[in-house]
């Protein structure tokens, strides 16, 4: 239980007791950000769903938007703010690229990236919001609400595939994690993604490929995994399956 209290820690704002740990027992808290992520996707499905007794489509997102970043701290906006500086880097000068992303100043390109983010979400949350009302119109509810309960940790499964499958950039938050991850806690996360599109939305499934597109994209682009990318990443991904539910109806 000490490993999933620190990934609660880590990855959301939930008030929570101080435990003792070590770097390992941190290391090996990221076997458990899926469960991690189901508490995010229970905020986030909840402030959405309060937000559609106003009966506004567009207040269900902004509430379900809020609801994210408060239960998250933007923890994972900062990291594609810094990856998107990065790249943007690295296209004139892949050798300051590293400088720029640990830089803590917010450059044009982190603005963009984190504003484009924010209004994906909104615009896909209002979507899903006013698909899920006009099925009630029409008696034909679907479980849009318990699909977006699923997005959060079915994202937060990616960063094990990266960890494993990327070389790290430099030896910091991203690398910490490599040895106390192995391809079977993988397979078993995999298992339960598979079983959670099959059983509650197949438009889910498209974590199957959002998370190697986005591993291609940081090997091919920046050159490797680190905190940054795994936050960047994991929004990425959210962003990705929101569009797969809104699309595959």
């Amino acid at each position: 239980m000490r490993g999933l209290v620190l990934a609660l820690q880590f990855l959301t704002r939930l008030p929570l007791p101080a435990v003792q740990a070590d770097a390992g027992d941190f290391a090996r808290s990221m076997r458990w950000f899926p469960v991690a992520g189901l508490a995010v996707g229970a905020a986030v499905a909840a402030a959405w769903r309060l937000g559609m007794y106003t009966g506004d489509a567009w207040l269900a997102a902004l509430f379900g938007l809020a609801g994210w970043a408060a239960i998250t701290g933007a923890l994972h906006l900062d990291g594609l703010g810094d990856v998107a500086d990065g790249a943007g880097a690295a296209h004139k000068d892949r050798a300051r690229m590293s400088a720029v992303m640990a830089d803590p100043h917010v450059g044009s390109f982190a603005v963009v990236a984190v504003v484009l983010q924010l209004l994906a979400k909104l615009v896909l949350l209002h979507a899903l919001a006013a698909g899920h009302m006009a099925g009630q119109m029409t008696g034909q509810v679907g479980g849009a609400g318990w699909a977006l309960v699923l997005v959060p940790p079915l994202a937060r499964i990616a960063p094990l595939v990266w960890t494993l499958a990327l070389p790290p950039l430099h030896e910091g938050l991203g690398s910490r994690f490599r040895s106390a991850v192995g391809w079977g806690h993988v397979i078993g996360w995999g298992a339960a993604a598979l079983a959670a599109g099959l059983l509650v939305a197949p438009a889910l499934l498209a974590v199957f490929l959002a998370v190697p597109a986005w591993g291609w994209w940081l090997k091919r682009r920046i050159g490797g995994i680190s905190g940054d990318g795994h936050g960047a990443g994991i929004e990425v991904v959210e962003t990705a399956l929101l569009l797969a539910l809104v699309v595959v109806r």
